[in-house]
């Protein structure tokens, strides 16, 4: 079975080659499409309007292969999160978060992470490989038939409305295996899903942020944490290649070609570190008439490696009040799943780890707090961030 191909690798126009190679007109990737991704087919014999001999044919060449479900967690709010084995030793985790009005899936694009963001638990558990677009699409085909049948839904009624590329891993450090991914997501014998309703989130990979607006734009959503370049310096090292300028220049190009009319900056709150009175002003200074955009406040999800705590509610809720005065459009993420550590930061899985993360971690040097005095700080580290390393 080596050299079976697995046909959540492909979007349409991949599966109509394949099945041009089997002799076969691109109305039948279509309809093979339609019975993978909308019905959630894995048996070609149940495929009942495809040639008796086109499904001979895939029997020999060709599986729908899911994932392993390794475990699986429901939260007291309704959140569901699976742990997904991708094999080496290595699994990942999907979660489904449900409201009254919309079910969000947040899908996972590698196995661990090489940015290494100190708030986030995936990041402290280093980087084993990125997953392949089959495993990446693989969680959602499970969990929308999944759910389809768990929750009794009639016939073309949807489980999930919405994909956030927010789960383990940087998207867009794996481009060629996500935009497939992302096809398939939005193509109406798939899912069928708006581009305002899947989402990109990004810690800052400034030229990918280009490509994806010239491929595929969906909502973009950015990783920001920090109002001045030493902060996030510390907090999200990829700062260290692409500074804060040259990502908003980015952002505003993207949005040349968005489905929506602003980008989501995603600011994860921590004491004492980035939630002061005059963080929220020099925020304002960064993107008011430069960059339309809202901004989502994160409540930080605690784990003991990162040495950081959560900004309590009253700061948050003062911090989202002076950038809401100064007419910045600021919510206040609600926490989700937080008992089964399926909360934004908290997904971890399982990871193989070749970067050696906790080596490099011993090494790191406390977090410093950085105010608008520290102007001297950027422009020491302005001279040199664009020859460092993420």
């Amino acid at each position: 079975m080596s050299g079976v191909v697995n046909l959540l690798e492909f979007d349409l126009d991949g599966l109509a080659a394949f099945c041009e190679q089997l002799g076969e007109k691109r109305f039948r990737a279509t309809q093979l499409f339609r019975w993978i991704h909308q019905k959630g087919a894995s048996d070609f014999a149940q495929m009942s309007d495809l040639a008796k001999s086109l499904r001979d044919k895939l029997a020999g060449a060709a599986e729908v292969r899911p994932l392993a479900v390794a475990s699986e967690q429901a939260s007291s709010d309704g959140t569901i999160k699976w742990l997904f084995d991708v094999g080496g030793g290595n699994a990942v985790e999907t979660v489904f978060i449900p409201e009254d009005d919309r079910g969000t899936l947040c899908v996972s694009s590698q196995a661990g992470c090489a940015v290494g963001c100190r708030f986030c638990s995936t990041g402290h558990q280093g980087f084993s490989r990125n997953l392949s677009t089959g495993e990446i699409v693989a969680q959602l085909w499970f969990a929308e038939h999944h759910l389809r049948r768990r929750l009794n839904l009639p016939d073309g009624e949807r489980a999930i409305t919405n994909v956030v590329m927010m789960g383990m891993g940087e998207p867009l450090q794996n481009y060629a295996a996500l935009l497939p991914a992302l096809r398939v997501m939005l193509d109406d014998h798939g899912y069928g899903l708006s581009r305002r309703r899947v989402t990109v989130s990004t810690s800052g990979v400034v030229p990918m942020i280009d490509r994806l607006r010239d491929d595929c734009p969906v909502a973009l959503a950015v990783s920001l944490h920090a109002p001045n370049d030493p902060l996030r310096d510390d907090l999200v090292p990829l700062n260290r290649k692409y500074g804060i300028a040259e990502l908003l220049a980015a952002c505003n190009r993207y949005l040349d070609r968005a489905p929506r009319d602003f980008i989501t900056f995603e600011y994860c709150m921590l004491d004492g570190v980035n939630d002061a009175p005059e963080q929220a002003r020099e925020l304002i200074a960064l993107v008011r008439h430069k960059v339309p955009c809202k901004f989502n406040l994160i409540p930080f999800n605690p784990f003991p490696e990162s040495g950081l705590k959560r900004s309590p509610r009253e700061r948050v809720m003062a911090f989202a009040r002076v950038l809401q005065d100064a007419g910045v459009i600021t919510t206040v993420r609600k926490t989700r799943g937080d008992d089964i550590d399926a909360a934004c930061g908290q997904l971890a899985g399982e990871v193989q780890d070749r970067t050696r993360v906790k080596a490099r971690i011993a090494t790191r040097s406390p977090i410093r707090i950085h105010r608008q005095g520290d102007a001297q700080d950027k422009q020491d580290n302005a001279g040199t961030r664009q020859e460092t390393n993420a």
